[in-house]
């Protein structure tokens, strides 16, 4: 079911494996620093953002809100992925890495400087959008670019686990990021977090933001992107060549991409929210739960690399996507009893099911297109599938509202999400770059 190793990616010459996990770590550290500074907005939207930026009487029409400014984020990353991913095939991959880096722990540490609704009116959550939106863009570009500079500096045989290594940011960052409410929730009493504690782990981007700047700055760049300069190689029009030459490849990167981003939503975001509003469960556990689910997350990404390195990434989706689509039903109703044990683990068993596709998507995704488009198309099929994400909180909130809160609509969501990422895994080793009318 893998994809066969002749259509995945180019090798000039053989790549020491040194430098292949220099890179793959310096890749991860930028994907932390994403994840970090994405969940975090995330997280605040499902917790204070309906209160602090957002004038209602209504919870739910002010929940409905703030996840509409998560929403827009997603929205901003596919315009992102377009342009960080042409300038990725044009100029190179370490200096998009550089740019969007620093895009994402600026915008993030404004969030955290922004005052509320009640001290500047309606600008208030106008120019959390804004920064929503800078922040999406400079997203749409780094994960994108993190697994395609990784896959190139490994190895053939390597490459599924290389290309898993950024995927570790995701439960890094979200360790790091529901640590840092959870921590500050627990230190500080409710009414002070909601005033002002909140901002403190927003605050705490710039020094994050610091350390990702230096460990980037050794960054090599790709092999294979040198090869293409010194054979004068270099796309021109990288996105009209996706576009025109591998448009089922990008669907099919979307569909297998999807379950490690909307099933994640789903099973954090959307929980915490649901549970903290209809199942009068306290903050302080939800994001607990949330950093259990992560904390198993980091061991379940690795193996994940490593089976697709043995098995064959497509494998590994495939039976990803058949456990959440078995599990679905009987996680959301762990979740409806209200008990905290059982939500930890439905929590927990949800994110290590759509773990393992997660795991071996970089790998699946860089595999589906050549060089000289490689960032453009596994930027613009990653954030199909981001986008597409970012309103599965919302649908599932909408949703609930229709049929009286009860859960069963939101493991509906979870089983269709699963199938999508099945008919990728399915298709996705007959549409290689060979047949996408592309060359190395």
């Amino acid at each position: 079911m893998s994809t066969p190793p002749a259509v995945q990616l180019g090798e000039k010459k053989p790549i020491p494996p040194d430098t292949s996990r220099r890179v793959a770590f310096a890749a991860f550290v930028g994907t932390a620093m994403e994840w970090y500074d994405f969940f975090l907005f995330t997280t605040a939207a499902a917790l204070v953002f309906n209160v602090q930026y957002f004038s209602s009487e209504n919870a739910l029409t002010a929940t409905m809100a703030s996840f509409s400014t998560l929403a827009v984020g997603f929205v901003a990353r596919p315009v992102g992925g377009l342009l960080f991913g042409w300038l990725g095939d044009r100029v190179g991959r370490k200096k998009i890495l550089m740019t969007t880096i620093v895009g994402i722990g600026i915008s993030t540490v404004l969030i955290g400087l922004l005052p509320n609704y009640y001290s500047i009116g309606v600008i208030a959550p106008i120019a959390l959008v804004v920064l929503r939106i800078l922040q999406g863009l400079a997203v749409g570009g780094e994960w994108s670019g993190a697994v395609t500079i990784a896959a190139e500096c490994a190895s053939p045989s390597q490459r599924a686990r290389y290309a898993s290594i950024p995927q570790l940011g995701s439960p890094v960052g979200t360790i790091m990021s529901s640590g840092a409410f959870f921590i500050t929730a627990a230190v500080l009493s409710e009414d002070v977090f909601n005033s002002w504690g909140w901002r403190i782990p927003f605050l705490l981007a710039l020094p994050l933001l610091g350390v990702s700047v230096v460990i980037r700055k050794q960054l090599e760049e790709s092999p294979e992107f040198e090869a293409l300069q010194k054979q004068d190689s270099v796309s021109e029009a990288p996105l009209r060549q996706v576009f025109s030459g591998a448009w089922r490849q990008l669907l099919v990167g979307a569909s297998v991409m999807f379950i490690g981003t909307g099933g994640f939503y789903l099973m954090t975001t959307f929980v915490i929210s649901y549970g903290k509003r209809a199942l009068d469960l306290s903050a302080t556990m939800l994001l607990l739960a949330t950093v259990i689910a992560a904390v198993v997350q980091l061991p379940v990404i690795i193996s994940g690399g490593r089976l697709g390195t043995r098995f064959g990434s497509s494998r590994v989706v495939l039976g990803g996507a058949i456990a959440t689509i078995v599990l679905a039903f009987p996680l959301f109703w762990a979740i409806s009893t209200a008990q905290p044990v059982l939500v930890v683990i439905a929590m927990t068993v949800g994110v290590a099911a759509i773990s393992y596709p997660y795991a071996v998507s970089g790998a699946v995704l860089t595999s589906l297109f050549p060089a000289k488009v490689r960032y453009s198309g596994v930027s613009v099929s990653s954030n199909i599938a981001g986008m597409a994400a970012g309103f599965v909180p919302l649908i599932a909130t909408a949703v609930l509202t229709v049929t009286g809160d009860t859960l069963w609509p939101a493991a509906v969501i979870l089983v269709l999400i699963g199938v999508i990422a099945l008919v990728g895994a399915i298709i996705t080793p007959r549409w290689s770059v060979a047949e996408a009318g592309l060359k190395h």
